[in-house]
């Protein structure tokens, strides 16, 4: 996919101002394989590791009185008298026992990725966003806006009000899309 070597840019009603030109990212391939693989590995990083207390299941008295007593080998609780003596512990598949292979936190959850492959995923991003095809199969309603990459001057930063900033984005086109995303996001 070729992208125009230099854009229109818009004014807050809509209406074209001047040309520009296009920074040398938007002209960067876009690499779906690599962005997938670098945003399952930034989503990796909010995994909190999770772990069971090292010593759950081995509080006890609990010690095996080996063979010989007609029993099964099974660590048991030592004591005369209370509920719970003799009854097995320790072993796992035993009531209050530990757990066979419990989760660890030393376990590595967080994946790792290449410096320049993180950079070539964000340049293929925003390469990606100059193409109107792309951007619409990604859902987004983008049936009337102006132009791909839609470039609008600095007057933007000027708005005060949200009123305004509807208006603006109305003119823009992109104002159906706003509304499409405030429909979906549940809290």
């Amino acid at each position: 996919m070729t992208v125009k070597s230099s854009v229109q840019v818009y004014n807050l009603s809509g209406e074209g101002i001047k040309r520009i030109r296009l920074p040398a990212v938007f002209n960067t391939p876009i690499r779906p394989d690599v962005i997938t693989k670098v945003v399952a590995a930034l989503q990796s990083h909010r995994i909190q590791p999770q772990g069971r207390n090292p010593m759950a299941g081995q509080r006890t008295s609990a010690e095996s009185l080996g063979t010989g007593h007609g029993l099964a080998r099974v660590p048991r609780v030592k004591g005369e008298r209370y509920p719970r003596s003799g009854a097995a512990a320790v072993a796992p598949g035993t009531v209050k026992g530990r757990a066979g292979h419990p989760p660890s936190s030393q376990k590595a959850v967080r994946k790792k990725i290449n410096k320049k492959e993180r950079i070539l995923a964000l340049k293929s991003a925003i390469a990606a966003t100059a193409h109107r095809e792309l951007v619409s199969n990604r859902g987004h309603a983008i049936e009337d806006v102006l132009n791909f990459p839609l470039v609008v001057d600095d007057s933007m930063q000027e708005i005060a009000r949200t009123k305004q900033l509807q208006e603006a984005l109305a003119k823009l086109g992109v104002w159906p899309d706003v509304l499409r995303v405030s429909q979906n996001v549940k809290i």
